[in-house]
């Protein structure tokens, strides 16, 4: 199985951090974010990623390289500006082959297992469903969610009113499996996002889902870097 970390982003609320250091590159607990899941998907057995980038793409590279280092095996996938999550899934179609991918967020942190990827994988496949999202209870900057889960399916909350939002309603977490053919109708090179593509599908019962209810930050801003930051250094007793 092969996986995508999304690093192309500008990192705007980040500023002046992200001015002269892509966002990817920041680090949390001695480590950059990037490496992080860098390390932990190798972990699981998946060494085979693809990154793209765009903002500050050339220290991406400088920083990482070819991934020998993490027992990784690291190829890009540059865009002269950020496609958004869809485009830049699609440019990068070419190196991710013709199986299911997983894909991450590079801006998050979570102790979500990437070992359940695989078999994820083979379930949503065995199933005929065209993508498998990881969903997280929402966050205090986040707070009506994204997606209702119901046995194993996401749902729409408009179309399922009977479900209770405060128990139902989660936010996708930024980590999430696809099918190549989900972005059979995107042109290469396109700017376009994710979330439309999720929605259709999602209406036709096409996407499977499940809830993380580990540890997981969306490290958006300096103030959530800091804290997550602390609390890693505080975790590994480090100084």
């Amino acid at each position: 199985m092969k996986a995508m970390i999304l690093a192309a982003g500008r990192g705007e609320r980040m500023r002046p951090l992200t001015d002269h250091i892509p966002k990817p590159l920041l680090e949390v607990g001695g480590k950059s974010l990037i490496i992080w899941h860098i390390e932990n998907l190798v972990c699981a057995g998946i060494i085979d990623m693809v990154v793209n980038h765009a903002h500050l793409g050339a220290q991406i590279e400088a920083a990482l390289g070819d991934g020998s280092r993490f027992g990784a095996r690291i190829q890009y996938s540059p865009e002269a500006c950020a496609l958004e999550t869809a485009g830049g899934i699609v440019n990068a179609l070419p190196l991710l082959g013709d199986e299911p991918f997983a894909v991450i967020n590079s801006d998050i942190y979570c102790d979500y297992e990437f070992a359940h990827l695989t078999e994820r994988a083979a379930a949503m496949q065995a199933r005929g469903d065209a993508a498998h999202l990881v969903l997280v209870d929402n966050p205090p900057h986040h707070p009506n969610g994204d997606f209702c889960l119901n046995e194993g399916h996401l749902i729409s909350a408009r179309e399922h009113p009977i479900l209770d939002p405060q128990s139902s309603i989660l936010t996708f977490s930024g980590i999430g499996i696809y099918r190549p053919a989900l972005f059979s109708h995107i042109p290469r090179g396109s700017i376009a996002p994710l979330a439309p593509l999720l929605r259709a599908q999602i209406s036709l019962g096409k996407i499977s889902g499940e809830h993380h209810r580990g540890l997981w930050v969306d490290v958006g801003t300096p103030q959530r870097l800091a804290e997550l930051d602390k609390l890693i250094r505080a975790k590994h007793n480090a100084p």
